[in-house]
């Protein structure tokens, strides 16, 4: 085998031919194409391929012409997808002899996928994947160049996908009951007599504040030093959410150190409080970890035309309907002019309880006209609201389906990869 910086490789792929320099092939993004570089014989050359061709140093390969061509596509320009008019299941059996993964796919032919297998009742993986885990981290090695390189992929799968691994399932345990850790003393801190208990106990509430603290800020700053992309990193409404419930613990120090509190500083004591109460949006790490919170997010990012949809028409009957319930109980000064109506905006309250079939009963009419429309509102406000509702359960329930398989997915590779060590 030629494999020089300056030599010239070929891979014939069902009567097609590429030719790639030997540095692109010990880097090639496909897994069976890159362990190529590190084979010292010809019978290891040919566990990888189907025939070898010494003098024109060309491989061949008895695959599907044109399934590769959309697979080198996707090397190109990092999107996967199906060929028009070919079966999924042979398709993402050509990926799996690759070394690529159903999470290469698209979401849209993910979903496709997902729905053919569930149709046959297969499963996401088959036997030749699972025999083939072992060599998985074997061709992550080849691809990463460097020990710091390798060390950085393994911490940021173990951080952003915690079924990844055994260690990064501990550590979405760990950081879980930090954050379970966090908003029960948040809680305990609005309650009557937690100023005398903390008094009490100021050493103990102070290192348990600066235990969680230190490890939400360790997790934030090691998830951003081993993130591939920086800025994209800072963009993410977790992390600033991160950002924001971490700062004001270190402003708060800072300002003791200083020998000013952070409560009675007026307008600044009153922010603070405020951002620290942003502590509860850690809520939403729990996300990475709970299918249900995944499945919820998912559904909302996929729906969000029919939540806008259901959210215009509330707003169109709040708006006429508050009108005329302004007019008939205030505005015709019928010798009853009701004061909880005296304006379009009071009267919206009274709507918005009313179409969602709260019904406080703080606000009501009382004239006869305003009773009878009251009764509209309320059977207006069912049927309005029932209209989006059941595209939203049906992209819920594929939502979960979809996570689901996934979860399965990620729970075979992590039994696969112990049994095989």
């Amino acid at each position: 085998m030629k494999f020089g910086q300056r030599s010239i490789c070929v891979l014939n792929v069902g009567g097609t031919r590429y030719a790639f320099t030997g540095d692109v092939i010990r880097d090639f993004p496909l897994r069976r194409v890159s362990r190529l570089h590190a084979c010292a014989t010809e019978r290891e050359v040919l566990e990888l391929c189907d025939d070898y061709d010494r003098e024109r140093n060309e491989f061949f390969f008895d695959r599907h012409a044109q399934a590769f061509l959309f697979i080198m596509l996707y090397v190109r320009s990092g999107r996967l997808r199906f060929v028009p008019g070919t079966c999924e299941l042979s398709f993402y059996t050509e990926m799996l002899y690759w070394g690529l993964e159903s999470a290469h796919l698209d979401p849209c032919c993910q979903k496709r996928l997902d729905d053919r297998m569930s149709e046959v009742g297969m499963e996401d993986e088959d036997a030749d994947s699972l025999s083939e885990e072992e060599e998985r981290a074997e061709a992550e090695e080849v691809v990463l160049s460097g020990c710091v390189a390798r060390w950085m992929e393994r911490t940021r799968r173990a951080f952003e996908e915690p079924n990844s691994s055994f260690p990064a399932q501990v550590l979405a345990t760990v950081s879980v009951a930090f954050v379970v850790t966090s908003m029960v003393m948040l809680c305990l801190s609005t309650l009557p007599d937690w100023d005398t208990a903390k008094r009490n106990m100021v050493e103990e509430h102070r290192v348990v504040e600066a235990v969680c603290i230190s490890w939400f800020t360790a997790e934030c700053l090691l998830r951003f030093l081993v993130a591939r992309d920086k800025w994209e990193f800072l963009r993410r409404p977790l992390n600033i959410i991160d950002v924001v419930a971490i700062s004001p613990y270190y402003v708060t120090m800072a300002l003791a150190g200083a020998g000013l509190p952070g409560a009675g500083l007026g307008v600044a004591g009153v922010a603070l409080r405020v951002l620290r109460m942003m502590r509860v949006f850690w809520l939403m790490k729990l996300a990475r970890h709970f299918l249900g919170l995944q499945t919820l997010g998912l559904t909302l990012r996929r729906c969000y035309r029919e939540m806008v949809m259901l959210l215009v028409f509330v707003c169109v009957a709040m708006a006429i309907y508050s009108a005329l319930a302004q007019l008939l109980e205030h505005g015709l000064d019928l010798g009853v002019r009701n004061p909880d109506y005296a304006s379009i905006p009071a009267a919206a309250w009274w709507v918005i309880i009313s179409m969602t079939t709260v019904g406080y009963g703080d606000v009501y009419p009382v004239t006869v006209g305003g009773r009878v429309l009251g009764g509209v509102c309320v059977v207006s406000g069912i049927v309005l609201l029932a209209l989006p509702i059941t595209f939203i359960y049906h992209s819920f329930v594929q939502c979960y389906h979809e996570l689901k398989l996934r979860s399965a997915r990620h729970a075979r590779s992590i039994s696969a990869a112990e049994l095989l060590q």
